[in-house]
């Protein structure tokens, strides 16, 4: 399978990636659903808390006797039945979050991207830098690619700071460095834009020659 690299003007460098892809004939759907759970998962805070009874401030004074009265029995004030009274079964701290090996969200981001390159979803971008914080540059680009109404995730070298400065008004578009890479943005993009060098740093795993 090749990749063509295609310069920030959007044509053809000439220059191709070449992937093996024999070790991701078995595709493993469940494993890119886990991962995605995990990741939704781990940002419920699950800080949500409500007081029982014995968290209560308030007297504990029995308010009427046992028997005699012709009510039902009442112990003190913070009786879950009363109002400002303590919650039955309220909410507690928990933590949502479980654990995945390494090597599954690793595979999770391989096979993701590798379904989106047989689609035609992924696009390499030869490396550049931009000089100046211009938004209008970012805005060229994507319309050179002819991908101005698709959600677009690019991703690019931490080093560049006025890549990510220009983009950050743009909709439709996330630029994020390879240490932020995550399923979810993977999934919940178009189309992937990789520099060459993100590429071949991230993609070894592909056995890229």
């Amino acid at each position: 399978m090749k990749l063509n690299i295609i310069n920030k003007n959007g044509f053809e460098t000439g220059r191709f990636l070449k992937i093996k892809n024999d070790s991701l004939k078995e595709k493993k759907n469940h494993i890119i659903y886990l991962e995605i759970k995990r990741y939704f998962y781990a940002q419920r805070q699950g800080t949500n808390k409500s007081k029982e009874r014995s968290e209560i401030t308030g007297s504990t004074k029995k308010i009427q006797r046992q028997k005699g009265s012709g009510n039902a029995r009442k112990g003190n004030i913070k009786n879950p039945l009363f109002r400002s009274g303590g919650r039955i079964f309220g909410p507690k701290p928990k933590k949502f979050n479980f654990k995945l090996n390494k090597l599954f969200k690793v595979l999770a981001k391989k096979l993701l991207i590798y379904f989106k390159i047989q689609k035609n979803k992924v696009k390499i971008l030869e490396d550049f830098f931009l000089k100046k914080k211009k938004t209008f540059l970012i805005k060229k680009l994507r319309t050179t690619l002819n991908l101005e109404k698709k959600k677009l995730l690019i991703i690019i070298n931490k080093k560049d700071k006025n890549f990510f400065i220009a983009s950050r008004n743009l909709k439709l578009l996330n630029v994020i460095s390879i240490e932020e890479l995550n399923i979810f943005y993977l999934a919940n993009s178009d189309y992937l834009i990789f520099f060459e060098s993100v590429f071949k740093k991230l993609f070894k795993l592909f056995n890229i020659k």
